[in-house]
């Protein structure tokens, strides 16, 4: 098989806030941008990476989901718990200060993991974690 990774969705809650943490404070580009009512699917990904991409959805709005589905999404995403992206970068200290500066809510310091990489962690508007990583060396 030849896969690769296309898109992947998260939820926002306000569309103008993901998009503005998006494309001003991580630096991605915007592919689409597309409203359906009050609606909005807004597509973004790394400039030099054309192929991947991070659709933000309004969340909860496949058919069959029920009210009480909403809610719980809903407390999810307050929580940080509902949607989750994990970034890499060849420079986290230098990244990290790039995001500290752009006054992102930072949830952890650059810290090195156990499990053989040095990362942080930080929420976007909806509150999705982000995670960004670096492998260490040596």
């Amino acid at each position: 098989m030849d896969l690769s990774i296309h898109s992947t969705f998260l939820p926002h809650d306000d569309a103008d806030a993901a998009l503005a943490f998006y494309r001003d404070k991580l630096g991605f580009e915007v592919r689409n941008d597309v409203a359906y009512g009050a609606l909005r699917w807004i597509t973004v990904g790394p400039r030099d990476q054309p192929g991947t991409s991070i659709v933000l959805a309004p969340p909860g709005v496949a058919p069959g989901v029920t009210d009480e589905e909403r809610r719980t999404i809903a407390e999810m995403m307050a929580k940080g718990t509902y949607g989750m992206l994990l970034l890499a970068t060849r420079d986290l200290d230098g990244t990290f200060a790039q995001l500290q500066a752009r006054d992102v809510d930072i949830v952890q310091e650059p810290t090195d993991q156990p499990y053989g990489v040095r990362d942080c962690a930080l929420r976007d508007p909806a509150g999705n974690m982000i995670r960004i990583q670096q492998a260490r060396v040596g």
